[in-house]
């Protein structure tokens, strides 16, 4: 009996947690561990430089891949997925912030604990609710816009650290005009060292993306601070880091703050949710694994709650830290949990250190972390392909460089309702012919063209609401009046709709008495039960006639046919 319960609770428990784990194969044990140790050699000098992308203390990086990531391979579904700090959240927390509050200010960090917190909760509430949706509302061409310009942001203002100067100046043009003006001050020691760090990364990626360059690159900068106290080449270090277990932290915020608070919070939502999901599916796809992204989306937000109770800031599926798990080896979470272990290791007795870590290797690996971002490729492909397009990706990209972060959000939301709006407001509809070989086709909607003498099937290829009903009005007024031989019937395939507004079913009213005014019957096939139910509570149902609503195309085009018999 009691070998029946502990079955029992493992089934339930293997429902929900451990699934990006379990089962583990003896055969991939060592494999797993060995993945685990070149993820947190090369994580760990990553997460510092997003820390400094953040404008958070360099611990606080770290943080993110200790106990956020253990909690998001014990929840999440994913066997692939990486959570931790990213470029894009932890640029758009900066943006926002430090209009705000100094960077590493009481208030600066009380404020970034609650962004992840409440990103936590929000998150957690998506998933209850099923709102992953969200993510998919911030369009491609408008991400690779703004990542490509908080990339470019990043990498300039890297460029005062790696040259040994102070520089001045919160958005990328002031940042641009103080560095040159500071350029004859420049460290040589300082620019030495910056130039070996990128040297000795770019070199290692060469030779082989597994060598964990910027880790090489931390320890060897490290050893000769060490050696030959830096400071006395006038090369600052990062000075004392913190070590042991993270503690818990109860964050406040000034109701001053507020407005760039919530902004930072909706912000970094959507780029979570948009940058995980896609990440997680193109993964789960490309390795051939079962995804429950409402799983995961729990697992972001319990994430996110830890990260935020523990002195760390925002996480975020990683597609980079994903492709360099998969790179090493790891297919399972497991590799992930070696990871953290590691970190601990690392936070509870190696900080020491690192503070003699110099500043310019951080600004050197943010400074590539930066370039990384500037999608050129995604650019290219934008032009190829839509190069409409295009315009709009390089206004957003302008915008986060010329205007900051914050402004970039705004312009990268407004853009990606715009093209959802363009989209859907004018849909490229169609009419029923028959083709070469006599069959049946819907095309491209040419007036003058008729599906069968008297006969028009015309296709409305969005959900119908009150944007574009308009156009389906014209469109269809239009057939009617260009039509080769006088048309009796007009037959709708609404099949393109689920529901439309009060807008549209007024237009429909509308569109039946001109019709009916041009001795045209109209008729609908392909109507959804929910459609229907809408019709019928409109009165719309008792305006078209009962009968004169049929299932599918084929079926009105033989009534029409037999009625001409």
């Amino acid at each position: 009996m009691g070998g029946f319960w502990i079955n029992e609770f493992s089934s339930r428990i293997k429902g929900v947690l451990f699934r990006g784990i379990l089962p583990i194969e003896k055969s991939r044990l060592w494999p797993e561990i060995i993945a685990g140790i070149v993820m947190a050699a090369i994580f760990i000098p990553e997460v510092m430089g997003y820390a400094k992308i953040a404008g958070m203390p360099i611990i606080s990086g770290i943080y993110t891949i200790l106990i956020p990531m253990a909690v998001f391979a014990i929840f999440c579904s994913s066997r692939h997925l990486i959570i931790g700090a990213d470029s894009a959240t932890a640029a758009i927390m900066f943006g926002v912030l430090v209009t705000v509050a100094d960077p590493g200010s009481p208030s600066y960090l009380s404020m970034a604990y609650l962004i992840a917190i409440l990103c936590g909760v929000f998150l957690i509430i998506a998933r209850v609710f099923k709102l992953g949706f969200i993510g998919d509302f911030l369009s491609r061409t408008a991400l690779v816009g703004f990542l490509t310009g908080v990339g470019i942001q990043i990498a300039i203002g890297q460029l005062g650290g790696m040259f040994g100067l102070t520089t001045s100046g919160i958005d990328t043009i002031p940042k641009i005009i103080s560095f040159v003006s500071h350029l004859s001050q420049t460290s040589i020691a300082t620019l030495i060292v910056s130039i070996i760090v990128l040297g000795s990364i770019l070199i290692s990626r060469r030779i082989n993306v597994k060598i964990p360059g910027a880790l090489i690159a931390v320890v060897g900068t490290i050893t000769a601070s060490f050696l030959f106290d830096f400071s006395k080449f006038g090369v600052s270090v990062v000075g004392a880091v913190p070590s042991g277990f993270p503690s818990i932290i109860m964050p406040t915020l000034s109701p001053l703050d507020s407005y760039a608070f919530f902004t930072a919070v909706g912000a970094c939502l959507i780029v979570i949710l948009a940058q995980s999901a896609a990440t997680s599916r193109a993964y789960s796809i490309k390795c051939s694994d079962e995804l429950d992204e409402n799983q995961d989306i729990l697992g972001l937000g319990l994430s996110n709650l830890a990260a935020g109770l523990t002195g760390s800031f925002v996480v975020n599926g990683s597609p980079t830290k994903t492709q360099i798990a998969v790179y090493s080896g790891a297919r399972s979470q497991l590799a992930t949990l070696v990871t953290a272990a590691i970190v601990l290791l690392v936070v509870m007795f190696l900080t020491k250190p690192l503070s003699l870590l110099p500043t310019a290797t951080l600004a050197s690996i943010v400074f590539l972390i930066g370039l990384e971002m500037v999608d050129i490729t995604g650019l290219k492909d934008i032009y190829r392909e839509v190069p409409s397009e295009f315009v709009l990706a390089l206004i957003t990209l302008f915008t986060v460089v010329i205007l900051g972060v914050l402004w970039g959000i705004v312009v990268s939301i407004i853009i990606s309702l715009l093209l959802h709006l363009s989209h859907s407001y004018q849909p490229n509809n169609s009419i029923l012919i028959r083709n070469k070989k006599g069959e049946w086709q819907f095309v491209p909607i040419t007036f003058g063209r008729y599906t069968h003498k008297g006969l028009i099937v015309y296709r409305f290829n969005r959900d119908l609401y009150y944007a574009n009903a308009e156009k389906l009005m014209k469109e269809v007024i239009n057939l009617v009046e260009t039509s080769e031989y006088p048309v009796e019937w007009l037959v709708l395939d609404s099949g393109g709709f689920t529901s439309i507004d009060y807008t549209s079913i007024q237009m429909l009213k509308e569109l039946k008495n001109r019709l009916d005014d041009m001795d045209v019957l109209l008729v609908m096939t392909t109507v959804f039960p929910s459609l229907k139910a809408q019709f019928e509570r409109s009165g719309f149902i008792h305006v078209l006639g009962e009968e004169n609503l049929y299932k599918g195309v084929n079926d009105a085009i033989k009534s029409f046919e037999n009625k001409k018999k």
